[in-house]
């Protein structure tokens, strides 16, 4: 009975394996459980934990836009795009100091140093970098690709050789900007800082059109995923996202044009021993600049320099259109106009003219209203007409005319005209930072210290190119309505911004050399007007004239000198001047308006010459200069093949261009100005 009662011993086995099969599933179950919670519900998280131990991303730089030159300035010849301003691949060195044993990182910091070339303390640097706990650590930057292959030479033997990871040293590559024609351009492009940003890998730039174009030229940053393997190489990897590269900016800028341009301004300030000076050409039609020169030079390569001395930095301005100065002489153009279309105004009204250019007005009276002092000129004249007034610089007939301007039609009307007509006292939009709007006065307006910027005397003042503050880019402005036939044109640096997509195709940005933009400039004074004052100035460059530096041999010119005090500590100081010429090449169908200046040249006089420091003496042979070089370079033929030098053989006093005009001229100044008796 006590046998029956117990259970046999196969059924205690079942239960035991009863047992052992529900514990088993219990803990599949758990493993099922926990894998789905490993691999679904934290799937995501320890993917990234696995990718982040065992993969790693890699920033792919992009290429900064670059600026290209204006080779098709010279008509029917082709030539090769030329950079300006390129980006350069060069390489950063990291480390994976964890993947590399302790007892190899010493031998790896020696051999670095040494094929490197490194100082103590960028050795010491260097040493410590690796012994940082970490998996990436930048070791150098900006490695070309000769030191980058010697590191990986030695670095790759040596790894297989101590079964150390290949890429426990890498390279990731990177650009920096590089400027092929060294200094050429220099304030005009700037440059940007060498450290980028460290989280958009974005250029810092230090201005010019580095800093005006940047939103147009910077990339953006693609990205790559590499392993973390002995075996793999940082050559390869899974491309996330591809880099996209800035867009490139065609400048009106003629790299040759440019360089012939700072040569002769170089040139000039050295001989005049001026503080500075510079240049502007551009095209009158279509408000290209075609040169922009500018010396002392900014060295891009050491900008740090230039930026850390206070004596320095004022070179990195563009002073062509950041310093306004009184223009002096050089409105007396700007003037004459001004009468002309007083005199077009008052034919329509059929009332009499305001002055008759041909006529001889007096000139000996220096005494106008408003002024304490008597006006002067170089050298007394009696009787001048508009010719001859512009031919001998005189500021008492310019003062003359605006005498009947403001008297005829009033203060406003002069301003206006001066504003609207010329573009004076506002900018001229040109494509970079700083742009001066100059100063003109306003009637009613008072200056800070309660003076009223407009007198009773200011629009003498203003007809001779004082009391009013341009840019030489505004004078070259208002000189182009002259050459092109009236119109105000809008200066510009571009010609286009192009982008490029990976697959090769371009996309045009900004394009200024669609006809529609040449349209839109306004007709602001008559052709009629605009040929009256190009031929006065004709006469300026001939004998007799103030510039007869001027004269480009076998050309012609049209053009202007201006010479005026700058204020030192509040007052004028004569010694202390801003020289200008301004000129229209050539004048018999212009090609490009040209303005030299010269800032502070030496003060003095010089037997046989003159005046050093005039606008006639310092600044219109650099003038000459840049205009004849440039005219050589673009293959222009002389247009007036008789216009040499007395002992030149090809010398024709008949045909040469504008000397029967200069020499009746002089007649007729030496009739008017011999006698008393009129």
């Amino acid at each position: 009975m006590a046998r029956a009662q117990n259970d046999p011993p196969n059924f205690k086995d079942s239960k035991r394996l009863l047992y052992l099969s529900l514990l088993i599933f219990a803990l599949f179950a758990v493993l099922v459980a926990q894998f789905y919670q490993i691999q679904i519900v934290d799937g995501e998280r320890w993917t990234k934990e696995a990718d982040r131990q065992h993969y790693f991303i890699v920033k792919e730089p992009f290429r900064r836009g670059v600026f290209i030159s204006n080779t098709a300035v010279k008509k029917g010849h082709s030539e090769a795009p030329q950079s300006l301003a390129i980006d350069v691949q060069k390489f950063h060195l990291y480390a994976d100091p964890v993947a590399i044993p302790p007892e190899h990182l010493l031998v790896v910091a020696r051999r670095v140093s040494a094929i490197l070339d490194l100082k103590a303390p960028e050795q010491l640097l260097l040493k410590r970098q690796l012994q940082k706990k970490t998996r990436s650590r930048k070791l150098a930057m900006w490695l070309d690709r000769e030191s980058r292959d010697a590191i990986t030479q030695w670095w790759l033997p040596y790894a297989r050789k101590n079964k150390i990871p290949r890429n426990a040293l890498f390279f990731l590559n990177d650009y920096q900007r590089s400027y092929p024609f060294g200094k050429l351009l220099g304030q005009v492009l700037h440059t940007i800082q060498s450290t980028k940003d460290e989280v958009t890998a974005q250029a810092l730039p230090t201005g010019g059109l580095e800093l005006y174009f940047n939103q147009y030229l910077k990339g953006k940053q693609g990205r790559s995923r590499l392993m973390r393997s002995p075996r793999n190489s940082l050559e390869t990897g899974e491309v996330i996202s591809a880099p996209q590269n800035g867009s490139n900016i065609h400048l009106t800028i003629n790299h040759c044009l440019q360089a012939i341009a700072e040569e002769e301004v170089a040139k000039g300030v050295k001989k005049s021993k001026a503080k500075s000076g510079w240049a502007v050409m551009m095209d009158p039609y279509t408000g290209e600049i075609l040169a922009l020169a500018q010396y002392p030079f900014f060295y891009l390569s050491e900008y740090q320099k230039f930026f850390n001395d206070k004596n320095l930095i004022e070179h990195t301005k563009v002073k062509a259109i950041t310093d306004a100065n009184e223009p002096g002489s050089i409105m007396k153009p700007i003037t004459l106009a001004i009468a002309l279309k007083a005199n077009e105004e008052l034919a329509l009204r059929k009332e009499k003219p305001l002055f008759d250019p041909l006529a001889m007005i007096p000139t000996s009276n220096t005494h106008f209203p408003g002024r304490r002092k008597p006006l002067a000129d170089t050298h007394p004249h009696k009787f001048l007409n508009m010719n001859m007034a512009l031919w001998k610089s005189s500021n008492v007939y310019m003062a003359r005319l605006a005498e009947k301007i403001v008297s005829t039609f009033g203060n406003d009307w002069y301003r206006n005209s001066l504003q609207k007509s010329f573009g004076f006292g506002q900018k001229t939009g040109i494509e970079l930072p700083s742009e001066s709007i100059g100063l003109l006065p306003t009637p009613g307006k008072k200056h800070p210290n309660g003076a009223l910027e407009w007198s009773q005397a200011t629009p003498y003042s203003l007809a001779m190119g004082h009391n009013i503050q341009v840019s030489s880019l505004q004078i070259l402005r208002a000189f182009a309505v002259f050459a092109n036939g009236g119109f105000l044109v809008e200066p510009t640096l571009v010609r286009k911004i192009v982008r490029s997509a990976p697959d090769g195709s371009e996309e045009v940005l900004v394009d200024n050399t669609k006809a529609e933009r040449k349209e839109q400039f306004p007709r602001v004074i008559s052709p009629a007007i605009t040929k009256a004052v190009l031929k006065a100035m004709k006469f300026t460059t001939k004998p007799g004239g103030t510039a007869r530096r001027a004269d480009i041999l076998g050309y012609t010119e049209a053009g202007k000198t201006g010479t005026a005090d700058k204020a030192i500590n509040g007052a004028y100081s004569p010694k202390h001047v801003c020289s200008s010429f301004v000129g229209i090449v050539p004048a018999n169908n212009p090609l490009f308006v040209l303005v030299v200046s010269m800032d502070e040249p030496e003060y003095g006089y010089e037997p046989g010459i003159g005046k050093k420091h005039h606008g006639g003496t310092c600044a219109a042979p650099v003038f000459r200069e840049i205009a004849k070089n440039s005219l050589e370079y673009l293959g222009i033929s002389p247009d007036d093949p008789y216009g040499y030098p007395l002992s030149d053989p090809r010398y024709d006093a008949s045909k040469a261009d504008w000397l029967p005009e200069t020499r009746q001229l002089q007649e007729i100044y030496d009739k008017w100005n011999s006698s008393t008796k009129h």
